[in-house]
């Protein structure tokens, strides 16, 4: 049987069958059990995986303009300051104190609360206008590779979040929720979306360690909360085998698996009807999975098929595995094979203190690499149906935290504002969205919150964020909470 990526009818007959909507499904079940096929054909139509984890994909709203998301967290809050919110006029303000008016006594975290002064940082970098579809955007020295691709790329300027420390700000942009215990988005995505690929998850974890501090990064970033566990996150590690325990142990043939998960999966289906618990069946399918991953993986996991084009594309370090070229170079291989959702993390971007020095570093590993990824999805046609975003968990401030030089300066969490890009899957391709004041420190037009990117996001895989819920401790959860509005001025 080939796979998904080989076979472009096969994956789309398979798309259809998952877009059906209940009304028909069950109009076609009632002619199917007519003409004898019964059970089985209605089980073709849910999908195998669904059906051994107790429940169909929940039906989708509309036909989605986006069958598959590639998400690029740079966790730590990259500065919008050094990368994409230009703001020449701050040379001319260099070491002044940031006034009260713009401050206005927003919150500041304890690393800078008690610092005497406030001065003013302006970038170190140049910048350069780049053509998209509007007037053109400006983008720092440090991304010129991304820069090329300004054309694809829907730059929001105006995101914000009420986070102001790492570990909840973290968890809100992943769960939706600054509290842990709630789904993940790839989670979330996994759940409606349903797979593409009977050989791998709906839902791999990508995770690069980066140049300067670097934050934890904790499992429930890409856990399944209360969801079904099919739905969690697969890490996919870049050394060693890339998923752990998937390799048979010494002296145990396939054949001997086999054999012992048929007996393993005997008993859990007899404790699946005992006590009716669709978690028990959710453990069946993942074992079956894993079952099946032994041979997908490894094929996935080696890019000696990849031609020397290629690896220009993406730099030399593609050919190193867990650098950040290396993970979009898969993202792109497990998108193609019809992987739902990729989550990428580079890590590192935390910079306090040697922040130009830093930056350098970080923005050389990231800028070829994620460029690449947009031109290569381009090049083989997935572009415009897969969905790529590119984000932190908040911003820098404007003022320096600790010593300020002409060669050196750093900068603290700054969740008022910050810079979000986005290409592909439906989004209007080369504008740029929202706009903060004449210091980067508050938004002046178009507020956007994280809950509308998570809205925006739900609705070009084919949902409307408000009905995309699941039951749970007695009532209806969903992603966006009682919050979040799409953002229609970014909408193809």
């Amino acid at each position: 049987m080939g796979s998904f990526h080989s076979d472009p009818l096969r994956a789309a007959v398979h798309e259809h069958e998952l877009l059906l909507t209940r009304r028909r499904l069950f109009a076609a079940g009632a002619r199917t059990f007519a003409a004898g096929v019964g059970m089985a054909a209605l089980g073709s139509l849910l999908g195998r995986d669904a059906l051994a984890a107790g429940a169909a994909a929940p039906q989708r709203h509309w036909r989605p303009k986006a069958k598959r998301v590639i998400y690029l967290h740079m966790e730590g809050g990259p500065s919008h300051l050094d990368l994409w919110d230009y703001k020449p006029e701050l040379r001319q303000r260099y070491n002044q104190d940031l006034p009260e008016s713009i401050r206005k006594g927003q919150r500041l975290t304890t690393m800078t609360s008690g610092q005497g002064r406030f001065p003013v940082a302006p970038s170190l970098f140049t910048f350069s206008r780049y053509a998209n579809q509007q007037d053109g955007v400006w983008i720092s020295e440090l991304m010129p590779h991304t820069g090329s691709a300004a054309n694809e790329l829907c730059f929001l300027h105006s995101m914000h979040t009420d986070a102001i420390n790492h570990e909840p700000a973290i968890t809100f942009c992943q769960t939706g929720h600054q509290q842990p215990g709630r789904p993940s988005l790839g989670a979330w995505a996994s759940y409606g979306l349903g797979s593409a690929n009977a050989n791998l998850p709906t839902f791999c974890v990508l995770i690069t360690q980066g140049i300067g501090n670097m934050q934890a990064l904790s499992a429930r970033f890409w856990g399944s909360g209360f969801l079904p566990s099919e739905h969690q996150g697969c890490r996919l590690r870049s050394s060693g085998d890339p998923v752990l325990y998937l390799k048979d142990p010494a002296g145990v043939s396939r054949t001997d698996r086999r054999a012992m998960l048929d007996l393993v999966n005997d008993f859990n289906e007899r404790e699946a009807q005992a006590s009716l618990d669709g978690e028990t069946r959710a453990r069946i399918a993942q074992a079956e999975m894993a079952y099946r991953m032994q041979m997908s993986v490894p094929e996935l996991a080696d890019l000696s098929d990849e031609d020397d084009e290629t690896f220009a594309l993406y730099g030399e370090e593609a050919r190193k595995p867990g650098t950040f070229a290396a993970n979009c170079l898969l993202a792109r291989r497990l998108s193609e094979r019809g992987v739902r959702f990729v989550q990428l993390y580079m890590r590192g971007w935390d910079q306090h203190g040697n922040l130009p020095a830093e930056m350098r570093a970080q923005s050389k590993a990231v800028d070829q690499p994620q460029a690449a990824l947009i031109k290569d999805l381009r090049r083989r046609g997935l572009l415009d149906e897969t969905l790529v975003v590119w984000g932190g968990e908040f911003g820098r401030t404007v003022y320096s935290q600790g010593s300020l030089s002409e060669t050196d300066y750093g900068r603290d969490h700054h969740p008022r504002c910050f810079t979000m890009w986005c290409a592909g899957g439906g989004i209007k391709p080369g504008i740029a969205l929202g706009k903060t004041d004449d210091y980067g420190y508050n938004i002046v037009e178009r507020p956007i919150e994280v809950h509308d990117l998570h809205a925006t996001m739900l609705s070009l895989m084919g949902f409307d964020h408000e009905k995309l819920v699941y039951p749970f401790q007695g009532r209806d959860y969903r992603l966006t909470d009682v919050a979040g509005r799409v953002i229609a001025e970014i909408v193809a």
